[in-house]
């Protein structure tokens, strides 16, 4: 498991100075990012993650209101293997039908990514926990429509505002969850209180050690009342601190066995 940032959380910076804020990510010890609108960047964005040594193994576009074949071109271009749809309104997630129809868009979305080597995957907010279809969250229902080739990244602070445990739904989606969005706070919607990560009251070490099958831990900020720059770097800071405890411990009890 690897980490990367979400660029949406640097979104002010970015469209000051693009090469700079991303040199600025690799120099705060990022290796991989997952950028946003990168449609509309892709040249740029393209240009600025070769000169730093980074790459970007996921990306966010509006696959189910945009054009698909303009997102994955470019997201070919980017090298970016799994394009996640980031956000449907509220209003989607409220009865089985509705449910049922976006789950049919996404399938079609990951056939035609597929064409291109591209893996599909849907990012939720709040509503997809808080809206209840058949005794599940409006989430867990959308996943079990999904065809098997589509993926999770799930959102664990919105799991969090939607009243959810975020470890628990976690485990019951098991290996549809590739990718998980990190961040921490209060678990309220005022997203100014977001707070770097182990700083606030998700338990985020859990979190990760709850997604079984992850292959990237994506640190986002939807907003900070603080510098961007030092929050994010307070998060990767402190998730590089568990891994390599977490490293240590593991070769600790190996030496002990041996």
């Amino acid at each position: 498991m690897s980490y990367s940032i979400q660029l949406y959380t640097l979104r002010d910076a970015l469209q000051e100075d693009l090469p700079g804020t991303i040199r600025k990510v690799a120099e705060i010890g990022f290796t991989q990012v997952e950028p946003y609108n990168f449609v509309a960047t892709a040249k740029e964005l393209g240009a600025a993650l070769k000169e730093n040594g980074l790459t970007a193994p996921s990306g966010h576009a509006p696959l189910l209101s945009q054009d698909q074949d303009e997102i994955f071109a470019a997201a070919k271009e980017l090298g970016i293997t799994t394009v996640i749809d980031p956000f449907l309104p509220a209003e989607h997630w409220q009865s089985a039908e509705d449910i049922q129809a976006t789950a049919a868009k996404l399938n079609a979305a990951a056939k035609k990514g597929a064409e291109y080597g591209i893996r599909v995957g849907y990012h939720n907010h709040a509503w997809e926990l808080e809206s209840i279809i058949e005794g599940r969250t409006a989430l867990e229902y959308l996943e079990g429509l999904l065809d098997p080739e589509l993926v999770l990244e799930v959102d664990t602070y919105w799991v969090a505002v939607g009243g959810q445990d975020p470890v628990e739904l976690l485990a019951r989606l098991g290996d549809r969850v590739k990718l998980i969005h990190i961040k921490d706070g209060p678990a309220t919607t005022d997203t100014k209180a977001q707070q770097p990560a182990g700083q606030g009251t998700v338990p985020v070490l859990d979190v990760i050690a709850a997604a079984k099958s992850l292959e990237v831990g994506v640190v986002e900020f939807d907003d900070y009342s603080g510098d961007i720059f030092e929050g994010i770097t307070q998060s990767l800071a402190f998730l590089t601190a568990a891994a390599s405890a977490d490293a240590a411990g593991t070769q600790a009890a190996e030496g002990a066995q041996a």
